[in-house]
């Protein structure tokens, strides 16, 4: 343990350098602001089985996160997707999730005054 305290920083130590950028985070963002959103209902959003908290239409959320691999799950209660990605240090991963309405939403609103509605989630550079 004394050798790792009494270690002498160099400012040309190239592997101290690369363990400092190792621990910036990286950033996940979620917006939902896609104009074919059918603006009905919130979309629940977890990482890595912890939930973060809901979206609903033109909403965005932000989740400072450690980098490497993780798993995005979004639902809207009906359906989910679990999206598996690497985040790097100091990146920001954004996706966009809609909430669409499919072809058989209108037909069944009409009659039992309720449909489903589909997740869509794509991934912005």
């Amino acid at each position: 343990m004394d050798a790792v305290l009494d270690r002498k920083l160099d400012i040309g130590d190239a592997d101290y350098w690369q363990q400092v950028y190792d621990m910036k985070p990286a950033m996940l963002t979620v917006t939902r602001k896609d104009p074919a959103d059918v603006k009905q209902r919130q979309l629940i959003v977890s990482l890595d089985g912890a939930r973060l908290g809901q979206v609903l239409f033109g909403e965005t959320l932000t989740h400072e996160m450690l980098p490497g691999p993780h798993r995005l799950r979004i639902s809207n209660t009906l359906f989910w997707k679990t999206i598996p990605f690497v985040a790097k240090p100091g990146e920001e991963v954004r996706y966009e999730a809609v909430n669409r309405a499919g072809w058989l939403t209108y037909p069944l609103m009409l009659m039992m005054g309720t449909g489903p509605l589909y997740l869509t989630v794509r991934r912005i550079s």
